[in-house]
């Protein structure tokens, strides 16, 4: 089943919670009852770049998110995407349930991103041909 770009796009869409990363930090800063100073100290950072973070003014360097994310208590998926449970979700994101149900997600996606790839390949190269000059 191939399906399209817009379709493609719209369930990836789906499985985010529509918030900003910084807005996502703030959610699990707030959620972890941490200050803006105490994520700071435990990150190693200026409160000032925290607060850049969760203003969307600037994002964490990937060791940095990773970090984040164990601070807080949330996966870097759900930081970056909004993908799986948010910190004030009623199920823990320790849990081993929550982590089956997490890896399952990653996985529909990966073939759903293959899917697109597939898809966006073939328009490609349906393009070329229909856009190659006549007569060589």
């Amino acid at each position: 089943m191939r399906l399209s770009t817009e379709t493609m796009i719209a369930r990836l869409r789906e499985t985010g919670d529509g918030d900003t990363l910084g807005g996502r930090i703030w959610r699990a800063r707030d959620a972890a009852n941490l200050s803006m100073r105490e994520l700071a100290d435990r990150l190693g950072v200026r409160c000032e770049t925290v607060a850049a973070w969760e203003r969307d003014r600037a994002e964490p360097r990937t060791n940095r998110l990773f970090m984040l994310a164990g601070v807080l208590g949330v996966t870097p998926a759900w930081l970056i995407a909004g993908i799986g449970r948010a910190p004030d979700d009623d199920a823990g994101m320790g849990s081993k349930e929550a982590l089956r149900e997490q890896l399952d997600l990653v996985k529909k996606l990966h073939a759903q991103t293959g899917e697109a790839i597939a898809a966006l390949e073939a328009e490609l190269d349906r393009i070329q041909q229909t856009v190659r000059p006549r007569g060589g």
